[in-house]
């Protein structure tokens, strides 16, 4: 066999799309920043509100305003902002100087198509502490008012890490046409927009860095509680302390670092999701994890810090238990899955045995719906929500939005796992013919 034979059968064409292909693809890589500079000029203190004047009311002079916008340079110029780009990437090189140099157990990830395995090094939930301990104490020796630039520069934050998502989704592109580059098998399209969205190489590295894995958990993700933090400050200022603020923001706070804390704990079981396994790393990715997260996550917080809301005992119990049972839901459905993939089974959970040789669980969380952990994860997601109130169904737009994406999400699970057991899968989905929402859906 030929080495070009060998390269194409180790990187095969990519023979179908997802997202609707290059013109969904295009779409969305359009869409995805502008739907985040939509959202604060939607809902933000500067424009007026949330919602803005005349977001429903009147779409004619809505869409004057944005015109005259779109065509002013002065708009255009108020998008960026030096000192926050400065700041930013600051914070991104933090991130890189801690991965390096706190101490981290390095672990092999699922065996690639090379028969290789790609390895990681487990120091996320250090970076976060170390994070978290560092703005702490800042904050207590400087001050609320001291945090609050992030609330400020709000729009010089989202274009700085919009041009670094570009940044890496064009390195990671670019980078995978060296040789003995391993593609996605989704990536490798030949279509240059459609490769540049989905991800082309399945695993960029810079040096002993793995990107994809790097940029899912650290300076996205723990970013966002910075975000929260910053808008808990601002409030504080604004209410004359800490001791002000309202038991919504903390609320949110709370959630939020929680989640985030949780999700960078289990940092290893990241490497047996799609994300990791299946995606590559291209322009979805990156901007996912660099700008949507923490830009968009936090809109809640964003919200409360100039509309600010009390919601006494008995709201705040009943938001924090849904907020309590998601969790519940969410961990203990992912524990059972992990612990049964790892060779354990210590609630003796009943599996379906699959010409594979593998085994698929039909009990459990597992035996109500083919995905519990996602329906825990909108539990959760709503209960983010509800601390806001009623005024407003912008604040409600993460738990809609993750609805759809999860949505989707369970759909391409499903083609794949067709794909990967045929009639064995049928069988499974009469077993547990739910998806997410048990007797729902």
């Amino acid at each position: 066999m030929s080495s070009k034979d060998q390269k194409q059968e180790l990187n095969p064409r990519t023979k179908s799309f997802e997202f609707l292909g290059p013109p969904g693809a295009t779409l969305i890589t359009i869409g995805v920043p502008s739907m985040i500079y939509t959202l604060y000029f939607a809902c933000s203190e500067a424009s007026g509100g949330c919602p803005a004047p005349g977001l429903f009311s009147d779409p004619s002079a809505l869409l004057e305003r944005v015109s005259s916008a779109l065509s002013s340079p002065e708009w255009w110029a108020s998008l960026w902002d030096t000192e926050a780009t400065i700041i930013y990437f600051a914070w991104y090189a933090f991130c890189i100087v801690a991965w390096a140099i706190l101490p981290g157990d390095w672990v092999e990830g699922t065996t690639l198509r090379t028969g290789g395995k790609q390895k990681y090094k487990i120091n996320a939930f250090s970076t976060y502490f170390l994070t978290l301990g560092l703005v702490t104490g800042w904050i207590l020796r400087f001050g609320p008012e001291s945090f609050t630039f992030i609330y400020e520069k709000w729009l010089g934050f989202v274009t700085a890490s919009l041009l670094n998502s570009v940044i890496q989704a064009v390195y990671s592109y670019a980078s995978s046409y060296r040789s003995g580059a391993l593609l996605a098998l989704g990536g490798n399209s030949g279509n240059f927009i459609y490769d540049f969205y989905i991800g082309r190489e399945l695993n960029p590295t810079i040096g002993s860095l793995d990107l994809k894995s790097f940029n899912e958990l650290r300076p996205g993700l723990i970013l966002w509680v910075l975000v929260d933090i910053s808008m808990v400050c601002e409030q504080a200022v604004r209410r004359g302390g800490l001791n002000h603020v309202t038991d919504s923001i903390w609320l949110v706070l709370a959630f939020h670092a929680w989640y985030v804390g949780d999700g960078i704990y289990n940092e290893p079981a990241l490497f047996t999701t799609m994300d990791i396994t299946t995606d590559g790393f291209g322009w979805m990715l990156s901007v996912g994890d660099l700008a949507w997260v923490p830009f968009v996550y936090s809109l809640q917080a964003r919200y409360l810090a100039f509309k600010q809301v009390e919601l006494g005992p008995v709201w705040a119990t009943a938001i924090f238990l849904t907020n309590a049972t998601g969790y519940y839901i969410f961990r203990t459905a992912n524990n059972e899955k992990d612990h049964f993939r790892n060779g354990k089974n210590p609630k003796n959970l009943k599996s379906m045995d699959t010409k594979r040789g593998t085994k698929l669980l039909i009990s459990g969380w597992w035996g109500l719906c083919q995905h519990p952990n996602y329906l825990g994860d909108l539990l959760m997601g709503l209960s983010w929500s509800l601390p806001t109130g009623f005024n407003t169904p912008i604040t409600y737009f993460y738990v809609t939005y993750f609805l759809v994406l999860l949505a989707h999400r369970q759909t391409r699970d499903d083609e794949a796992c067709e794909k990967k057991y045929g009639e064995d899968w049928k069988k499974y989905k009469k077993l547990v013919p739910y998806r997410i929402f048990p007797y729902i859906y």
